[in-house]
């Protein structure tokens, strides 16, 4: 038995083996040994809304048929969300000096630009690629800008698709942003300007599945994800991202990401940031 002491529910190691079996399979997410704690204190709300007293009983739900209706909760359970507007600042600067600007100078004619935020959590992120463009496009109205957003959780989409955050959430965004993009809302919350929502679409995507989307993108978003991945997935992955970049488009990774040993399609040109190789 898991650490059974003091548990509301009962944990066999079996269980814990059976859901992180289970949730690789279907979203390639790996769980390792240390995560027991977590696997226990998440699944653990999903006993109490259903009403049951032990985790073989919820295993034995998900092999049923009645488990296809659990299986997004399931999923939303185990995934994590943890995100902010602006994370990692230099790829929001990356995207405006590197992408949009030489666009502007170079190119006047194009006019079309395809982003996409590949795991977009609660929104924060292709909300703050949507400011980065209205604030680094003078004339935005006259091009074809469109953000794709895409994430595993069902939960966390409605999330962003709402574009309602707390103050709280906005903290480390700067005033003059806040003031501009967003509407304060009787609650004390912040709605998001629905400028910005006209060029985000926000899809449901599990990464390990069918991409039903062409691209190309000149730029990928991509960050604080592959770290939940075996690194043959992450190959997967990376090897199909490279199919939905545009030539010279770039990818961004996570702080702590890296596709040494992983991918060759990619040059590695600064902090967390890659640029496919045409």
């Amino acid at each position: 038995m898991i650490n059974a002491f003091n548990r509301e529910f009962e944990f066999r190691n079996q269980d814990f083996h059976f859901i992180a079996n289970l949730v690789q399979d279907k979203t390639g997410i790996v769980l390792a040994s240390h995560k027991q704690d977590m696997v226990y204190t998440r699944i653990a709300r999903r006993l109490r809304n259903l009403n049951l007293k032990t985790f073989r009983e919820y295993c034995h739900l998900l092999q049923s048929e009645l488990g296809k209706d659990e299986m997004g909760n399931f999923v939303n359970a185990l995934t994590t969300n943890l995100t902010s507007f602006f994370r990692e600042e230099h790829h929001f600067d990356h995207l405006r000096d590197n992408i949009l600007l030489p666009l502007l100078e170079h190119y006047p004619a194009n006019k079309r630009i395809r982003l996409w935020s590949s795991a977009c959590s609660s929104g924060a992120e292709p909300y703050s690629m949507a400011m980065v463009c209205y604030e680094t496009i003078p004339d935005i109205e006259r091009w074809d800008i469109k953000i794709l957003a895409t994430d595993i959780d069902t939960g966390m989409l409605e999330k962003s698709r709402a574009g309602i955050y707390s103050q709280n959430e906005f903290k480390d965004v700067p005033a003059a942003l806040t003031r501009k993009y967003t509407l304060a809302l009787p609650s004390g919350k912040l709605a998001m300007h629905a400028k910005l929502k006209n060029i985000i679409s926000f899809k449901h995507l599990n990464l390990v599945e069918t991409w039903p989307f062409k691209g190309p993108f000149d730029a990928v978003f991509c960050r604080n994800v592959i770290i939940y991945f075996s690194k043959d997935t992450q190959k997967i992955i990376f090897s199909q991202m490279s199919k939905k970049i545009s030539s010279k488009g770039w990818l961004y990774l996570g702080h702590s990401e890296t596709l040494h040993g992983i991918s060759e399609d990619y040059q590695h040109c600064g902090k967390t940031i890659y640029r496919k190789v045409s």
